[in-house]
């Protein structure tokens, strides 16, 4: 198994757990407050992490003003997507739709990964993305009034 799965994986239980408090923070806390305690709490987090990181002389790397750069849109993004979902689940939005949405975010980012950033495309991947997008539709069909 590649290494980057044992990452990709704690990745999506993080993010998984990051929907589902997200979820309960929406009904006591409105979007734009709810929004800045997750991406200040995510601030202190990773500054405490980095902190202990230069206090135990552990290597922290650097960045280059492209990596800034992509790094600060990357926040942009995430806070107005933490944003966007607390509106979701304030307006009723059922915690089965993150899927929904995650699954439509996956289509956009392989297509970019083979049109724009050269990553090879392959059928097993074509694949995925098509059930990821099968999943999508399935899953909104779900949320259909019978």
């Amino acid at each position: 198994m590649p290494p980057w799965i044992v990452y990709a994986v704690i990745a999506a239980v993080l993010y998984g757990l990051h929907q589902v408090f997200t979820k309960l923070a929406a009904g006591h806390a409105a979007s734009l407050p709810g929004a800045l305690l997750v991406e200040g709490s995510a601030a202190l987090a990773l500054t405490l992490v980095l902190l202990g990181a230069r206090l135990f002389s552990h290597p922290v790397g650097s960045a280059n003003a492209k990596g800034i750069a992509y790094a600060t849109l990357t926040g942009i993004c995430v806070a107005g997507g933490t944003v966007a979902f607390f509106a979701s689940f304030q307006h009723g939005g059922p915690l089965s739709a993150v899927p929904i949405v995650l699954a439509a975010g996956t289509g956009l980012m392989a297509i970019v990964g083979f049109v724009a950033l050269g990553e090879p495309f392959t059928w097993p991947r074509a694949r995925g993305v098509a059930l990821s997008l099968a999943a999508l539709v399935l899953l909104s069909w779900s949320e259909r009034p019978q």
